[in-house]
């Protein structure tokens, strides 16, 4: 079985401060990229000084890559992400951002929790892929960040604009990528099958995959990271951690932001007690574990203080031990036939 599961293995270096090339372009990112969603206030509220430490211990571990989109905290996380990388020298970082929802003045007060932020309702989200709107929404990031440029712009959850999507938000993407305003273009999902479109019928750099290549589940495997692969683009994987279920697995555990089932808490569990047995907490194995694949190029991890941020670094940078793979394996916990990063 050992044998196995190293032979199965083709992926990339997984070390958090490796980089890796998106696609055809010249976009070179960190393994490890932060993920700006929780430092907006993602459920709780999360404080000014402690968004800024948290970027900053992003940037002292040596991540370069840094993700963000107006969608979360109402542009919030921008705001906090441009206070802290403006002062940054501009040639080492990469950062990216997203298209498809504008944000409108809001005077009607409350929270954004329905939206799953704790911040004032200072906006509305406007859903826009029309190629005005692109470009309106990318001014209005930049404004946002305080940013001249931004490296790679992603279109978000274009779940139910399909159509827009393909043949208005994209092509003004190419446009603006050939302008030099962005370095590399894409789409960002939870889904695989629009996204594999894109790596199909467009001339994208990279998708963002949410959720759907972690440890628990693969439906990425069958069309989206092939397709990736055969064409030389990047996938970069987002929700790794599947909002919190193979971080720390346990009774109040969440699975995609609800209640997670009880089957999918008992392989957790059953794989968090392989996972120690091996020397290795879980959410090691699980940050590690998209790097099997070859068109990975980066997996994002969101967090809310210096703490957690140190953690997903030192995580990614201890190696998993072969057994552990083989045992996730012989258990059946992983399918033979999914690729495991090589033991390093």
């Amino acid at each position: 079985m050992a044998n196995q599961s190293r032979g199965c293995s083709a992926g990339r270096p997984s070390g958090a401060l490796t980089r890796h090339t998106l696609g055809h372009s010249r976009v070179e990112v960190t393994a490890l990229g932060f993920g700006g969603a929780a430092v907006a206030g993602l459920f709780h509220p999360v404080g000014e000084e402690n968004a800024a430490a948290t970027i900053e211990a992003a940037w002292a571990e040596g991540v370069r890559y840094f993700d963000t989109a107006p969608h979360y905290g109402l542009g919030l996380s921008e705001r906090r992400l441009g206070a802290v990388l403006r002062a940054k020298p501009r040639s080492e970082y990469v950062i990216s951002t997203k298209v498809g929802r504008l944000l409108e003045p809001y005077h009607g007060g409350g929270d954004d929790l329905e939206h799953g932020f704790a911040v004032p309702a200072t906006h509305r989200r406007v859903w826009d892929f029309s190629a005005d709107g692109v470009r309106r929404s990318l001014e209005e990031s930049l404004t946002r960040l305080g940013l001249d440029r931004v490296d790679l712009a992603l279109i978000h959850d274009p779940d139910d604009h399909g159509e827009q999507a393909f043949h208005e938000a994209y092509p003004e993407l190419e446009r603006l990528r050939a302008e030099g305003v962005v370095r590399a273009i894409g789409a960002g999902m939870n889904q695989t099958a629009m996204l594999t479109r894109f790596l199909t019928d467009t001339d994208v750099d990279a998708v963002l995959c949410a959720g759907r290549y972690t440890l628990l589940e693969q439906p990425a495997l069958a069309e989206l990271l092939p397709a990736a692969l055969d064409r030389g683009k990047s996938v970069i994987v987002g929700g790794v951690f599947n909002s919190g279920l193979l971080a720390d697995p346990g009774p109040d555990a969440t699975y995609n932001y609800t209640a997670a089932p009880a089957e999918l808490l008992q392989r957790a569990l059953r794989m968090r007690e392989i996972a120690e047995a091996g020397g290795i907490p879980l959410r090691a194995a699980a940050l590690h574990f998209p790097f099997g694949h070859p068109a990975v190029a980066s997996v994002l991890t969101g967090g809310r203080s210096a703490a957690e941020v140190r953690d997903s670094v030192e995580a990614l940078n201890r190696p998993v031990p072969a057994e552990v793979w083989d045992r996730l394996r012989g258990d059946t916990l992983i399918s033979g036939h999914v690729p495991v990063p090589e033991a390093r």
